[in-house]
């Protein structure tokens, strides 16, 4: 149980981490476009969305992993 325990809290801080780089991608995205360098926001931006999206879907995993694991303790 311990191991599940330490897994899951490894996965969280591991997801937290990946957003934490999306958001500061974002907001290098916002800073290259109010200065107006369009080629660098637009690749910032969607350097951005793509992280977004993948550390959600690995968040949902990890959430539906951790509830599965949690249902089979129990």
């Amino acid at each position: 149980m311990g191991s599940v325990l330490l897994d899951l809290n490894s996965s969280y801080e591991r997801v937290k981490h990946m957003l934490k780089w999306s958001a500061v991608f974002f907001i290098i995205a916002l800073i290259a476009a109010f200065f107006g360098f369009i080629g660098v926001a637009g690749v910032a931006i969607e350097i951005a969305k793509i992280l977004f999206y993948i550390f959600v879907i690995l968040f949902i995993i990890t959430l539906v992993a951790g509830i599965i694991a949690a249902r089979r303790i129990s």
